[in-house]
């Protein structure tokens, strides 16, 4: 069965083109223009991703992306966006967005985001069953646990999205190990394009905001200045 995408994006030009290429990809694609019928959509038919744009007229991509996660619902959400700041973009990741390409983007990339994005959730699936058998990981206040995909800290439940988990648990199972911008995206997100490892960064931040004490001096992941980032040693 082929993946089910829904479009949510108001500009005509730009929906036809999303929707006619994820189509070439030979997804099933819905496409719709108005971010309250999205939202209700989403609610009531299941689709492996969610391709939203920020700018939707009445109920905006950030409402529409906050009322999702509200309802438990994590389908992955590749965020679109026309404004070039780095604030929008951390608020769309706070919200519960997976990603997100900043207009004008090109084809090739939004095709090998979706495909990296829709890859990353097979094989989250298909290593469920190993993840089930696994043992929780503890570090301090901090424990992750695999198996609900939950993670506590200081004896308290902690909202991840689905991106911040993968992202924590990959680090996590590799104290020490310094990892480059590039790799953390390639391991993590499924691709790698240059110029986009502040989508890393951006990530590491918000994660830090949660399980960290002190995000400014943070204890379970490091900076490893002029290289990347990496777990703590055990």
């Amino acid at each position: 069965m082929s993946p089910a995408i829904l479009v949510i994006e108001d500009d005509p030009d730009i929906r036809g083109l999303v929707t006619l290429n994820l189509r070439d990809l030979n997804f099933d694609v819905e496409a719709i223009d108005d971010g309250e019928a999205g939202y209700r959509l989403a609610s009531e038919k299941q689709f492996d991703l969610i391709v939203l744009d920020l700018m939707l007229p009445g109920l905006n991509g950030l409402e529409v992306c906050r009322r999702l996660r509200g309802d438990d619902n994590y389908t992955p959400i590749l965020m679109l966006t026309s404004l070039n700041s780095e604030t929008d973009r951390v608020v769309g990741l706070e919200m519960g967005a997976d990603d997100y390409l900043v207009k004008p983007f090109s084809i090739r990339e939004l095709q090998a985001r979706v495909k990296a994005m829709l890859r990353r959730m097979e094989q989250l699936v298909k290593s469920q069953a190993t993840d089930d058998a696994e043992q929780d990981l503890q570090i301090g206040d901090l424990v992750v646990n695999f198996a609900r995909r939950e993670v506590r800290c200081r004896d308290q439940v902690l909202e991840l999205t689905s991106t911040e988990f993968d992202l924590l648990g990959y680090l996590a199972r590799r104290p020490g190990h310094v990892f480059s911008r590039a790799e953390l995206l390639d391991k993590v997100w499924g691709y790698h394009h240059s110029g986009y490892e502040h989508t890393v960064n951006s990530h590491i931040n918000r994660l830090r905001t949660k399980i960290e004490q002190d995000p400014s001096q943070p204890e379970y992941v490091l900076t490893v200045w002029g290289v990347g980032y990496k777990f703590r040693d055990l």
